[in-house]
C-alpha cells in the first residue's frame, strides 16, 4: 500500500513535470534549427532569467504544499482553504511588484551575465514579453502546491498538460506562421502561462466547491499567528532558493564566458539534468505531500515506510537513468540542434551528466521530505554548505579546467546538499523524536 500511495502522487506528478523540460526541448529545438547558436544562447539566457525570478519565489508552492499537507492530515478543512487563499494574495501582490520593477530588474540581471552583444538583444526581447505571465506563473505556484497538499497530483498534471500543449502549438504558430522568432516562443510561453491559470480555476471551482464557505470568509485569514507560521516557513525556503539561483545564474554566466557554442553545449547538456531532475521531483512531491500528511496525522509508522520507499525508488531511478544516458544520451543531443560544432563540443563534457542522477537524487528526495516536515532550516543549512563548496572548487581549479571546473562543482554541490541534509535530517528519515 504505500508504494500504491507514493506512486498515486508521483506518476501524475511526473507526468506533469516531465511536460516542463519537454517545453524546453522543444523551445530549444524551434531555434536551435534557425541557423545559429545565438538564438539558443537568447533562449538559455531568457529561461534563465525567468528561473531565476520565479525560484525566488518557489516558496509558494513549496511551502504551501507543506503546511497543506500537514492540515489536510489534521483534517482541518477551513485551515486548508485559508492557506490557499493566503498563498494566493501574496502570490498576486509579489506579481503585481515584478511588473512594476520590470526594468530595473532586467538591468540588474543582465550586470551578472556575461553573453555576446547578440545573445542579450535577443533575451531582452524574450524577457519584456514573458514578464506579463508573471501574476499566472506564481497564481499557479500556489494552486500546485495547494493541489499536492490535498493529496491530489492529478490536477498538476491536467494544467501542466494544458499549459503544454498550448505553449508547443502557440510558438510553433508564432514562430514559423508568422515569422516571430524569439519573439514567438516567447508569446507562446506567455499564452500557456493564462490558460495553465484559467484550468486550475476551473477544477478548483469544480471538485473543490464544498470548500467555498471557507473561502468566502476573510476572518482569520491573515491573523498574526498564521501569517507568522506562513512566512517561518517559508523564510527558509526563500533564502535556500537564493542559493540555489546563485547557482544556476552563476553556471550559465560562467558558461556564456567561454563563448557562445560552450554556452549551447551546456544549455544542451543541461536538458539532461533537467529531465532527471523533474521526474525525481515527481518522487519529492509525493514525500512531500506524505510526510505532511502522517506528521499531522501523527502517523508514525507510516512515516518511516514510506520514506524508507522513497529511497528505494530514489537509488533504482537513479541507476536506470545513469544506464540510459550512458547508452542513448549522446543521440538524443542530435534531436535537439543540427549545429555540429556544438554537437561536436558537447563530446568533451558529456561524462559529467553520467554523474548527475546517482550524486543528485537524494537533494530532490529530502527536499520533499524536509518540505512536508515542515523542517526547512535543514535545506537552507544544506544548501548553504554546498554552494560554498561549488565557488571554492570552480575558483580553485577554473585556470586549469575551465568549463570541466564548472561541471565538477555542480557535481560536488549535488552530493553535499543531499549528504548534508540527510545527516541534518536524520530524525525525519528515520522517524525517531519527532516534535509533532
Amino acid at each position: 500500500m504505500t508504494n500504491q500511495r507514493i506512486l498515486r502522487i508521483a506518476v501524475p506528478s511526473i507526468i506533469s513535470n516531465i511536460t516542463v523540460p519537454l517545453l524546453g526541448l522543444v523551445d530549444v529545438t524551434i531555434v536551435g534549427h534557425l541557423g545559429a547558436a545565438s538564438y539558443i544562447g537568447a533562449i538559455a539566457v531568457g529561461g534563465m532569467l525567468f528561473s531565476m525570478i520565479y525560484w525566488i519565489f518557489g516558496f509558494l508552492r513549496m511551502g504551501t504544499g507543506g503546511l497543506t499537507s500537514q492540515a489536510y492530515g489534521r483534517h482541518d478543512l477551513p485551515e486548508v482553504t485559508r492557506l490557499l487563499m493566503r498563498s494566493l494574495s501574496i502570490s498576486l501582490l509579489l506579481a503585481f511588484l515584478l511588473l512594476v520593477l520590470q526594468y530595473p530588474i532586467r538591468a540588474v540581471a543582465f550586470l551578472l551575465i556575461d553573453a555576446s552583444p547578440e545573445v542579450r538583444t535577443l533575451a531582452t526581447r524574450y524577457f519584456h514579453i514573458c514578464i506579463w505571465g508573471a501574476p499566472a506563473t506564481l497564481g499557479l505556484y500556489s494552486f500546485i502546491g495547494w493541489f499536492i497538499g490535498m493529496q491530489n497530483s492529478r490536477f498538476p498534471m491536467f494544467i501542466a498538460i494544458t499549459q503544454n500543449v498550448v505553449n508547443i502549438a502557440a510558438s510553433l504558430f508564432f514562430v514559423y506562421a508568422l515569422g516571430m522568432k524569439v519573439e514567438g516562443v516567447a508569446l507562446g510561453t506567455l499564452t500557456a502561462q493564462y490558460a495553465g491559470l484559467l484550468m486550475a480555476c476551473l477544477l478548483w471551482q469544480r471538485y473543490y466547491r464544498s470548500l467555498r464557505k471557507y473561502a468566502v470568509s476573510t476572518q482569520r485569514l491573515f491573523e498574526r499567528k498564521a501569517m507568522s507560521s506562513f512566512f517561518r516557513v517559508n523564510r527558509d525556503i526563500f533564502l535556500r532558493t537564493l542559493c540555489l539561483v546563485a547557482i544556476t545564474v552563476f553556471f550559465t554566466s560562467r558558461g556564456a564566458a567561454y563563448g557562445d557554442v560552450v554556452l549551447a553545449v551546456n544549455t544542451l547538456l543541461m536538458q539532461l539534468f533537467t529531465l532527471f531532475s523533474y521526474i525525481m521531483d515527481g518522487f519529492a512531491y509525493a514525500g512531500e505531500a506524505l510526510t505532511g500528511k502522517y506528521i499531522g496525522a501523527r502517523n508514525h509508522t507510516e512515516l518511516r515506510r514510506t520514506v524508507n520507499r522513497l529511497f528505494g525508488w530514489g537509488i533504482t531511478l537513479a541507476i536506470a537513468f545513469t544506464l540510459l544516458y550512458s547508452i542513448g544520451g549522446k543521440g538524443f543531443l542530435g534531436l535537439l540542434t543540427n549545429d555540429q560544432a556544438v554537437i561536436e563540443a558537447s563530446t568533451e563534457y558529456f561524462y559529467w551528466v553520467l554523474c548527475i542522477p546517482l550524486a543528485g537524487f537524494s537533494a530532490f528526495l529530502l527536499d520533499g521530505i524536509c518540505i512536508g516536515a515542515t523542517a526547512t532550516h535543514y535545506m537552507l543549512r544544506a544548501m548553504a554548505v554546498a554552494s560554498a563548496a561549488f565557488f571554492l572548487t570552480y575558483y580553485g581549479l577554473q585556470e586549469q579546467w575551465n568549463n570541466h571546473a564548472l561541471w565538477l562543482a555542480f557535481i560536488l554541490y549535488l552530493i553535499l546538499r543531499g549528504s548534508i541534509q540527510a545527516w541534518l535530517g536524520r530524525k525525519i528519515i528515520t522517524a525517531r523524536d519527532i516534535d509533532y
